[in-house]
């Protein structure tokens, strides 16, 4: 209790500073699917699909670390499927780019490891409901407090630092692919500074203020060539030219070269990125990772459903930003708490919110995997997630984004 209590007071503290503010800057931050760790979340989530492609009630906590010629993949996984894991690990490894050692790791002649056991079945005693309960008695997988945010600043009701950083990052990765940029190399990071205005608590994006771009190269390009290729390429095609200004900054390539990237640059985790998965910095984040959990795991299937709620509040028109908070006790289906805070711009009081989404939404774990159909893996499903964020994205597989409409009347 005392930590909810603490974590609730921060938020709190947080959000009214905020609206004390005229303006303020901003900062979120991304990285490429080449970036060590984001290779950790796709393989792992590559493993999710695979499992639950052939088998729905897998239970899957799969983990991944990466050093140069080395991949690790390790953890829980009580499935009936047959997977071949080595074979995952070097396809997605594959389809980043990690083709050679020149570009930071050789998908084909690199050292694999798998070190897969059973779920505890103290956890698991707990967790599958399934066997002799229905899916509305099914107990969270591990307690914990998740959140989701909403924001009406982009069409996709995310904050525009966190898109920008996101759509730029995804931009390196296309045109390293399509060609058009063959300097480029997987590993990479982004980063946008946004100034923003202060409207009685909603954040409205006045300019981008910096741009920043890191990525791998050849040893061909020259620093020049780099910049004029990423302002013209990338930034150009993601920036709208209303936030760029003639006293913008750009900071490409900062460093000065970026040759050695990938494993052979840094080591890499599953779940390191877990902000850059999110909202950019904004809102809050409750600590757990996504990638490698099935849906029993409510640090993802609870983040899910509190995005569906925050987004769905702010797409009904009933505030303009939102955050939702809910937690849950291993073995329990019922949440222990759902909390609501629309940051001053809710347009009915945010205990009325609250109750309206309390109606709308069934946040117990074996009714989340349901009604969002957390349990179809295959064809890449979770792995699209690994990479790019989880949330603000236009894709069909992403059930989570689906907006709930929630009735209301506006007060007389």
């Amino acid at each position: 209790m005392l930590l909810w209590q603490e974590s609730r007071t921060n938020l709190t503290n947080f959000f009214r500073h905020l609206r004390r503010m005229d303006t303020f800057l901003f900062t979120s931050e991304s990285v490429n699917e080449g970036h060590p760790d984001k290779l950790c979340d796709q393989i792992s989530d590559a493993v999710l699909d695979a499992c639950l492609e052939q088998d729905p009630e897998s239970k899957v906590a799969c983990e991944t670390c990466t050093k140069t010629n080395l991949v690790m993949v390790f953890g829980e996984i009580t499935t009936k499927a047959n997977v071949d894991y080595e074979k995952i690990v070097r396809d997605t490894c594959r389809t980043i780019g990690f083709v050679s050692n020149d570009v930071g790791l050789d998908a084909d002649n690199c050292k694999v490891l798998v070190y897969l056991e059973q779920q505890s079945p103290d956890i698991a005693q707990g967790v599958h409901g399934h066997l002799t309960k229905g899916p509305e008695e099914i107990g969270a997988g591990d307690q914990g407090h998740m959140f989701g945010y909403a924001t009406d600043e982009t069409p996709e009701l995310m904050p525009l630092s966190h898109v920008l950083a996101t759509k730029l990052g995804a931009r390196l990765t296309e045109v390293r692919k399509n060609g058009t940029c063959p300097w480029l190399r997987p590993d990479g990071k982004t980063q946008v500074t946004v100034e923003y205005s202060n409207e009685n608590g909603a954040m409205v994006p006045v300019r981008v203020h910096t741009v920043l771009i890191s990525t791998q190269h050849d040893e061909t390009v020259t620093n020049d060539e780099i910049a004029a290729d990423l302002k013209e390429h990338v930034i150009k095609p993601v920036i709208h030219e209303k936030y760029l200004d003639e006293k913008t900054i750009f900071h490409l390539n900062p460093s000065g070269r970026f040759v050695i990237g990938g494993p052979h640059g840094d080591a890499g985790l599953t779940g390191r990125k877990i902000i850059i998965d999110t909202y950019g910095g904004w809102g809050a984040h409750g600590g757990g990772a996504f990638s490698g959990k099935d849906p029993t795991k409510v640090d993802r299937s609870g983040a899910y459903i509190a995005r569906q709620a925050a987004k769905s509040i702010v797409a009904s028109g009933l505030a303009r930003r939102c955050i939702v908070q809910i937690s849950y006790a291993i073995g329990v289906p019922d949440p222990l708490s759902v909390f609501i805070d629309t940051c001053g711009t809710g347009k009915i009081p945010d205990k009325e919110i609250l109750k309206l989404v309390k109606e709308n939404f069934d946040f117990r774990p074996g009714m989340i995997s349901i009604n969002l159909d957390l349990k179809r893996g295959g064809n890449g499903r979770f792995l699209k997630t690994a990479a790019y964020g989880h949330f603000g994205r236009d894709d069909a597989d992403f059930t989570w984004e689906v907006v709930k409409p929630l009735k209301w009347e506006k007060p007389q």
